[in-house]
């Protein structure tokens, strides 16, 4: 597929005028790869080194892993799509991003595999939206939008079929394949049997008081720690009998990448979804 027929069908389904982002402050170290688009907007088409397309890789991260599995392949003519176009360290806070690896992406280069990016646009309630495609996985049915977040709403709002916190914590575990934690600030019965849903990074203030101004006492979300940053999103949730269930960044996320295969898949292409590491750091 002609490489610019992809990015012009990727900006008509997902970019809208009013959505924003601001990967650029963090990623001066490799600014003479990206495209002047890139530079203005931090989203769309973030290296430009192909004509055309073969295949398509998704991935939540453009890690050093994600990256050398795909030069692994010996592929050329390629594209990772990404949702985020940094690499999320909680470990290094406050330095939460750091960039790609400048050698691997020299290698991208001679391979002709170029880089796009949707996050705040991929966060943006619809069919291949973060929160969305993690409340399907759990087979829970969105109804609402919720979540103002850079010109998108990137929230929902679902019903269970489940009666109490630690019986959708158990569900939660087996979907993300791994430990979740479970704040359990409020009442064990969910209220209503509806749960809130932010994927990634939605513990703070402005999501709880909507959560908490709709009744709803569970909230499922990706980044959960304690620490300076979340201490008054804790105490809110703590005030308020919000209980907080966190499944890690990585791994809240993943639903949406894995979901976009099947996106690249309508144009005829090959695509695959590569797996990455959960940072249990996040809990």
């Amino acid at each position: 597929m002609k490489a610019n027929q992809l990015y012009q069908q990727l900006e008509k389904d997902f970019i809208k005028e009013e959505m924003t982002d601001d990967w650029i402050k963090y990623m001066g170290p490799i600014n003479d790869f990206l495209t002047d688009n890139f530079k203005e907007r931090s989203m769309g088409l973030v290296t430009d080194v192909t004509d055309e397309i073969n295949k398509v890789y998704t991935a939540v991260f453009p890690s050093k892993k994600v990256m050398e599995k795909i030069l692994n392949d010996k592929i050329e003519n390629a594209m990772l799509f990404v949702h985020h176009p940094s690499i999320w360290d909680i470990k290094n806070a406050p330095n939460i991003f750091h960039q790609m690896d400048r050698d691997l992406l020299e290698e991208f280069k001679k391979r002709k595999i170029s880089i796009y990016n949707l996050h705040s646009p991929l966060d943006n309630y619809g069919e291949y939206s973060t929160s969305v495609t993690l409340a399907k996985e759990m087979n829970i049915k969105d109804e609402k939008p919720f979540g103002v977040y850079k010109g998108t709403m990137c929230g929902v709002f679902g019903k269970t079929r489940l009666v109490n916190v630690h019986e959708l914590k158990e569900q939660f575990q087996k979907i993300i394949g791994h430990e979740a934690s479970l704040y359990n600030y409020g009442e064990e019965d969910i209220k209503n049997q509806i749960v809130a849903f932010i994927g990634g990074g939605g513990n703070n203030i402005d999501f709880l008081e909507e959560i908490n101004n709709k009744g709803v006492n569970t909230f499922v979300t990706g980044i959960t720690a304690k620490n300076h940053h979340s201490k008054e999103a804790h105490e809110f949730a703590e005030k308020h009998k919000i209980n907080l269930l966190g499944g890690t960044h990585y791994s809240t996320e993943k639903f949406a990448c894995i979901a976009m295969v099947e996106y690249f898949k309508k144009f005829n292409l090959l695509s695959e979804f590569v797996e990455d590491e959960p940072l249990m750091e996040d809990l």
